[in-house]
């Protein structure tokens, strides 16, 4: 499979070089090739569920911006909407909702054979789904002038360094510059490779060591959950999804990078975090920032009083945990954090923040708590296997692997850390990100070495490959 790290690096290099020796036009006409190459290489039928909807909001969009009727202008929209979210429900949630409504009318006596479908998750398809509405919205909202290339509008939906797992790229940020002829610059492809080693050294070193902790914990290898279990499993997942999903998004910009684009930065330390509301500043930058604009501004925001913000806060978490996945877990997940923002703000609305470096350092590490217990329900494969991660809190075993388990976390868990407090302090992009380029260079090979030696031989895919 292309997915697959090793490939993805060489069809990136054979790509870009190829990319560098045509002019403006053919570049698109060339990326866009290379994106369909790329998407279809596994399945070809879901290439053509892609183009087709790439096709689909293309025309629709144009005759948005001609229409001057305001009903036909939202009807447009709402076909538009309809279609995305009817591909997207389909291949997602058919067999979820399905067996979620079969086990609700057997609890009041009713026994209906509800079909239940072999259906494969095209990859991506949360994504670039999201990217097309984007894209819809903000033509009907007079953000954003259709594009009249079909050319340039498959490339902003299909371009491969963010299709399949992000981050998911705003219309306005990455149309005009799909748009525009770009030229080559040495700075920004050397900041581009130093970006995809960070992001290699955080996905292969940190995020597939701790996956085998995490791995082993939620797959009872530790024994029945108890406090060293949880913890384990809590806290190697932890940074496990963080060093999985922020590797991928370094690769993905440096990728970018390497053939003249820019991606929006998608994590910013959200460990550091002290709030949830600052957590959701921080993590998956580009999926919180399109669940304000896209869902909860247009229920209201916080413009309709208190109550109507707490559940605004709450649906759209919700639903942004749903979209992660065909699973309670998820939709659990989502409601603890809408949960915790409206909590959160009622408790600290029109209350003076109050300062202190001690203060904040307590307020960082319980928010990092609070996320890492979200985390279970994220992780584990149904409610009840969460719930019985969390009783493990409450009791007590012992084993003599545990010392060396936590050892090993550590050893893949704080050099995370140190980069992150480095980048919280200097506001690089990444390591050395500001030092001369003999340092920059050393630092590179230096983490090469350590990807090819510390790097975890069992292989894990990207976590948000699934979503």
């Amino acid at each position: 499979m292309l997915f697959d790290t090793p490939i993805f690096i060489l069809f990136l290099c054979i790509v870009a070089l190829c990319y560098w020796q045509l002019g403006f036009r053919n570049q698109n006409r060339f990326l866009l090739a290379a994106s369909y190459l790329f998407y279809g290489w596994w399945d070809w039928r879901f290439l053509l569920l892609m183009i087709g909807s790439t096709v689909i909001d293309y025309f629709i969009a144009i005759k948005i911006s001609e229409a001057t009727d305001p009903r036909v202008r939202k009807s447009l929209l709402v076909l538009s909407l309809v279609i995305n979210f009817t591909i997207l429900g389909f291949f997602k949630y058919f067999n979820f909702f399905a067996d979620s409504l079969g086990h609700v009318l057997a609890g009041v006596g009713i026994n209906a054979s509800l079909p239940v479908l072999l259906i494969i998750l095209p990859p991506g398809i949360s994504f670039y789904t999201f990217q097309e509405v984007a894209y819809i919205v903000d033509v009907y909202s007079g953000k954003l002038p259709p594009s009249r290339s079909f050319l340039d509008y498959g490339l902003f939906i299909s371009l491969f360094p963010h299709l399949i797992a992000g981050p998911i790229q705003r219309p306005a940020h990455l149309l005009p510059q799909v748009q525009k002829p770009r030229n080559w610059q040495s700075d920004k492809a050397f900041d581009g490779l130093m970006l995809i080693l960070e992001g290699l050294f955080r996905k292969c070193v940190i995020a597939d060591n701790c996956a085998l902790v995490a791995n082993a914990a939620f797959a009872g290898s530790f024994g029945k959950p108890s406090l060293p279990v949880t913890l384990l499993g809590m806290y190697a997942f932890a940074w496990q999804i963080y060093g999985d999903f922020s590797g991928y998004s370094d690769i993905a910009r440096g990728s970018a990078q390497l053939l003249g684009f820019h991606f929006m930065v998608n994590f910013r330390q959200p460990y550091f975090a002290d709030s949830i509301q600052d957590f959701w500043r921080r993590w998956h930058v580009s999926l919180s920032t399109w669940l304000r604009d896209y869902l909860y501004i247009p229920l209201g925001g916080n413009r309709k009083g208190e109550r109507n913000t707490y559940r605004n806060l709450l649906l759209t978490m919700l639903l942004g945990g749903l979209w992660h996945g065909a699973n309670w877990t998820f939709v659990f997940w989502g409601g603890q954090h809408g949960a915790s923002l409206a909590v959160e703000r009622k408790l600290t609305r029109d209350k003076p923040a109050i300062g202190g470096a001690l203060r904040k350092l307590l307020k960082q590490i319980f928010i990092f708590h609070v996320v890492c217990v979200s985390w279970i329900f994220f992780r584990a494969q149904s409610l009840r296997a969460a719930w019985e991660m969390l009783k493990g809190l409450g009791s007590w075993s012992w084993r003599p692997e545990f010392p060396a388990a936590f050892l090993f976390l550590a050893v893949f868990s704080v050099p995370l850390l140190l980069l992150d407090i480095y980048l919280e302090t200097t506001g690089g992009e990444y390591f050395s990100a500001f030092a001369p380029v003999r340092w920059r260079v050393a630092f590179g090979l230096a983490c090469a070495m350590i990807i090819a030696l510390m790097g975890a031989n069992q292989a894990n895919a990207f976590i948000y490959f699934q979503f």
